[in-house]
């Protein structure tokens, strides 16, 4: 298993976008993006990858962008942060038995990452899998952190299909909840509401305390 490497360029065409955009934006991140979160976790959220002037900027997974204001706000409302925002790495927000990662930790042009650099990244999270308790919740955000999170955890995708506030049990102990990402064009187009997001997050709640 592979630990985050902070300086990593194994993907090449991420590595010289982020060459790229650190260029047009010096004060940017512009680099891989670690996980955020409490040490101590029932819950992990897999998002897709950093955003161009979200995390890549801040440093911190879905912070400065549109995606992170229903993350957060939910997060703090089911008692998962200890606030409704998240402005920067500095603005002293901590999560409570929750972490944030994402399945592509450098920013993608387009936000899209290829299957390649999907597949390239996925020891790392392969790796945030394995620590986590049996019992565990994972909540993935998109069908491309769904395909992650099976991938790593060596499982087939047709066994577990994405879904909506689907539930999967997983072999050794965890379980995959699934939600539409929470990225600013499926909540405009309403694909994804804040009740929507909010159920998936109260029956997590509810399956941890009980």
């Amino acid at each position: 298993m592979t630990t985050f490497n902070p300086d990593c360029r194994r993907c090449s065409r991420l590595a010289a976008f982020l060459d790229e955009v650190k260029a047009a934006n010096p004060a940017y991140f512009c680099r891989p993006v670690p996980s955020f979160g409490d040490e101590m976790l029932g819950l992990l959220i897999v998002g897709l990858a950093p955003g161009l002037h979200g995390a890549n900027r801040t440093g911190r997974p879905f912070t400065g962008d549109h995606a992170g204001i229903l993350l957060y706000s939910t997060l703090h409302k089911y008692g998962f942060a200890s606030a409704a925002t998240s402005v920067s790495v500095n603005d002293g927000l901590q999560l409570r038995g929750c972490r944030i990662t994402n399945a592509v930790k450098c920013l993608p042009p387009a936000n899209k990452p290829e299957t390649a650099e999907v597949a390239e990244c996925n020891s790392y999270l392969s790796n945030e899998l394995a620590a986590l308790p049996t019992g565990a919740i994972v909540l993935a955000l998109g069908n491309v952190a769904h395909a992650a999170v099976l991938r790593a955890r060596k499982l087939k995708a047709k066994t577990y299909p994405f879904a909506h506030g689907a539930r999967h049990a997983l072999p050794g102990g965890l379980v995959l909840y699934d939600s539409y990402h929470c990225s600013r064009y499926n909540t405009q187009t309403r694909r994804l509401t804040e009740t929507m997001f909010h159920e998936v997050f109260r029956l997590i709640r509810n399956e941890l305390e009980n």
